[in-house]
């Protein structure tokens, strides 16, 4: 039997095909994605034993598609990929509108189809094509080339959040920023393991899971098809729109039991603010990581709960950052950071953390104490050669406890261990920064032991975009006045 990862590598093989065609590797992915989906219809069935296939036209199929020939073929699929995305199917539609192909020869498209008809798809359905799919993103944010690591967070991190977050059934899960629906899929995965793949639930609550349980935003249009693909293979109807988190049209996400989420970091485009008429401590900062975590605070039902990936800024940024901070940790028991080890991210060698809250009842003092567990000191140089594994994060999970609220029993580890509780008092004495750190740092041991010349270089990429994001929160706190008023008393004194 071929495993999902030999018919992964047999489809990343095929992008050798479309070279000479003009085609990038993310150009590609979607491509493919167009292709795989008509011919992954033609191979699962639904909970009810129809072929998915039947949710599309009649005129419009996998077979249909394949046997033809020349222009023939290349024509027909341009008709194809035009009409579907008008189809009254919405999850067809979500995943071909404005679909074009950007391939210009026959030959080319017919050495697709027919490579992916010589796949072994009785494996692929016995692995779950849902797997397979996930395995080809995987892929994709893996190979430096495509570019495609901004928009995927390592699969053993995902893996164990949602294993300490525990998603149950008839909960609302929501991931403002779902990418290619990773947190989405895996806390899917999590409910279908503990509920013998939703046949232990009522057929009502079965329903809910299939078709409204999962709910986010996605604004890259290319990662917006990705995502819909991904959650259609794992049996999941739809869920996450193609819109702006940060806009008017983010205020109308259901608010939910639990969000699960890695945010885009940065700032938006041009320096614009969030135009959300419920945001008040981020209405004016054009910082995008500092604006999802008010969005995610609001978003929670009380007693809802989050796990939210950010990068270290957002622990010790001034002014808007520590208002956000000190508004979080009264309306939210903020009782778990996890300070990630660099490297770990595909595209970018950037600090990064873990924020784990619950939403209070009330919106004061809801956080007494805040545990902290370095995961980024003595540890090893994680990039293409060491990469990140689920065994990497046991020591956290035990010390984490078993309540995705942080209620277990906890112990301090003391100065010499990885784990150690401040008390909000504490913090507060620290003007509520929680860059918080007191093993020996041996990052630059570990930037030393990279050997990989992609590894080097997100590394160096990581630190230039640290600063530059630095730069850019200073330029925006003390305003263009103060910046021009530094410069002439910096002139005069030449």
């Amino acid at each position: 039997m071929t495993s999902t990862t030999d018919i992964v590598a047999k489809l990343w093989g095929l992008c050798n095909v479309l070279r000479d065609d003009g085609v990038t590797y993310n150009e590609y992915v979607t491509e493919l994605t167009y292709l795989l989906f008509l011919k992954m219809l033609a191979e699962v069935r639904d909970q009810n034993g129809a072929l998915r296939e039947n949710r599309l036209p009649d005129n419009y199929r996998w077979g249909l598609l394949a046997k033809r020939e020349g222009m023939e073929q290349l024509d027909y699929y341009k008709a194809m990929l035009l009409d579907l995305g008008k189809a009254r199917d919405g999850l067809v539609r979500a995943i071909f509108i404005d679909a074009q192909t950007r391939l210009r020869k026959p030959t080319n498209l017919k050495a697709l189809t027919s490579n992916i008809d010589q796949l072994d798809w009785f494996s692929a359905r016995e692995e779950g094509l849902g797997n397979l799919y996930e395995g080809l993103l995987e892929k994709n944010a893996s190979d430096k080339k495509s570019g495609a690591g901004q928009y995927f967070t390592p699969r053993p991190l995902i893996d164990a959040i949602v294993r300490l977050m525990k998603p149950q059934p008839g909960e609302t899960t929501q991931d403002p920023a779902a990418g290619t629906a990773g947190f989405l899929v895996a806390a899917d995965r999590y409910i279908k393991d503990h509920t013998d793949d939703l046949y232990k639930l009522p057929e009502a609550q079965a329903f809910f899971q299939r078709h409204n349980a999962f709910v986010g935003a996605e604004l890259v249009p290319d990662t917006h098809r990705l995502c819909m693909m991904n959650l259609l293979l794992h049996g999941i109807e739809g869920g996450v729109e193609n819109i702006d988190t940060l806009s008017p049209d983010g205020e109308a996400l259901p608010r939910a039991d639990l969000i699960l989420t890695n945010p885009p970091f940065g700032t938006k485009k041009g320096g614009g603010r969030p135009t959300r008429s419920d945001f008040s401590v981020t209405a004016d900062t054009s910082n995008k990581q500092l604006a999802f975590v008010e969005h995610i605070v609001r978003a929670l039902k009380p007693g809802g709960r989050a796990a939210v990936v950010v990068p270290d800024n957002v622990l010790f940024e001034d002014n808007t950052g520590r208002r956000l901070r000190t508004w979080l940790m009264d309306l939210c028991s903020l009782h778990t950071v996890l300070r990630l080890p660099t490297g770990i991210f595909y595209a970018q060698g950037v600090k990064t953390n873990v924020l784990f809250f619950q939403r209070g009842k009330t919106d004061k003092g809801s956080t007494s104490a805040v545990w902290v567990y370095d995961m980024r000191a003595n540890m090893p140089a994680f990039g293409k050669t060491r990469p990140l594994t689920v065994a990497d994060f046991a020591e956290f999970e035990a010390a984490y406890g078993t309540d995705p609220n942080g209620g277990a029993e906890r112990e301090d580890q003391g100065e010499e261990g990885r784990w150690r509780k401040f008390k909000r008092e504490a913090i507060a004495a620290r003007n509520d920064n929680l860059d918080i750190a007191w093993l020996r740092d041996t990052e630059v041991e570990a930037e030393e032991a990279l050997t990989e010349p992609e590894d080097i270089a997100a590394a160096i990429i990581g630190h230039l975009k640290a600063a530059l994001e630095e730069i850019e929160a200073l330029s925006e706190e003390i305003g263009p006045d103060s910046v021009e008023e530094a410069a002439a008393i910096a002139e005069a004194a030449e």
